[in-house]
């Protein structure tokens, strides 16, 4: 279960198994999506297979995020997402109704994110074999001209910048699956960024680094971009939004918010020129409401993430080694 977690296992499994295997320069990047030119055009292109349990939680569905996952995959490259395909595993028994309803949050989703879903698959197996269904997804869209978004493009520097509250999808299905009751509902941020990202390039085309904290949560991303790029990155861990219900919940269960998975987030590295544009139009926008400076990008301890508590001293934050909350997307 390690290995599917988004840490340090999960990048073992790609670097020792999978990238020897397929062996290209596109592979090696290991960007959210790859960046392809075909016919003269830049085009983005991205896959991505959900497995979440309970299929339905507070703020979305496995539809839901089969749909956001991706475009935002692709958005994280700069790209307007265009058209995905959907391929479904479904269990034997499993209800039509349920199948039907995840299709329908799909196609709401992808309405949402202005997006085609042109092309899809079913297969079904024996019971027991599927956990309800599974569902894989994969897109693409084209990059406009001038962009280059990419891990190794972040500079010492640069403003380090998240979109808004982080934590609130892996507790909120965490909370479902677990039957636990924190006093509030905590519901998934789950939402397409592909807005948001245009909104960020109308005022800095030259934004170096996009990532969607996923599994792994905000702690993985910008491990994964220090050590991409070679530099280092310095939190200030009071900066970092964290809603009370999100830190509650974590405090209860001893979990680090920064390692739990989010699904409507996305943090930026950009020239600290640009930051103050960058924060106000993360803020004009819906999805960026809550947008922080949380940090910089350093050439001191490459390769590393550092933060800087609340009592004045510093911690190492490091790559997890597995998932703190597995089968969340």
């Amino acid at each position: 279960m390690g290995h599917g977690g988004g840490g340090a296992l999960s990048a073992e499994l790609v670097e020792q198994v999978f990238a020897p295997a397929y062996g290209n320069a596109v592979l090696s990047g290991l960007g959210d999506s790859a960046v392809l030119e075909l016919g003269g055009a830049r085009l983005a292109f991205s896959t991505d297979s959900y497995v979440v349990q309970p299929l339905f939680f507070p703020g979305g569905s496995i539809g839901d995020l089969a749909v956001n996952g991706t475009v935002n995959d692709l958005a994280m490259s700069g790209a307007r997402p265009a058209w995905l395909s959907a391929a479904f595993v479904l269990e034997e028994g499993v209800e039509l109704a349920v199948v039907g309803r995840v299709a329908r949050a799909m196609g709401a989703a992808a309405a949402a994110a202005d997006v085609v879903v042109a092309t899809g698959d079913t297969k079904v197996v024996e019971a027991g074999h599927g956990d309800g269904l599974y569902v894989t997804t994969a897109g693409i869209g084209v990059v406009p001209d001038g962009v280059d978004i990419h891990p190794r493009r972040a500079r010492p520097g640069d403003a380090v910048i998240v979109s808004g509250p982080i934590g609130m999808h892996g507790v909120a299905v965490m909370s479902v699956r677990e039957g636990l009751e924190f006093g509030v509902e905590i519901a998934s941020d789950t939402a397409p960024l592909a807005g948001l990202v245009a909104a960020v390039l109308e005022v800095c085309p030259d934004v170096h680094v996009l990532r969607d904290p996923t599994r792994g949560g905000l702690a993985a991303s910008l491990n994964e971009i220090a050590r991409a790029s070679g530099t280092g990155v310095r939190l200030r861990e009071r900066a970092v939004p964290v809603p009370d219900a999100v830190a509650n919940a974590c405090g209860f269960l001893g979990l680090d918010p920064l390692y739990v998975a989010n699904e409507g987030r996305l943090v930026a590295f950009v020239p600290r020129a640009a930051a103050d544009a960058v924060l106000a139009a993360m803020r004009a926008h819906p999805q960026g409401a809550g947008a922080a400076l949380i940090g910089e990008c350093v050439a001191d301890h490459p390769g590393m993430v550092v933060a800087a508590t609340g009592l004045g001293g510093t911690r190492v934050v490091d790559l997890p080694l597995g998932e703190q909350l597995p089968r969340i997307c």
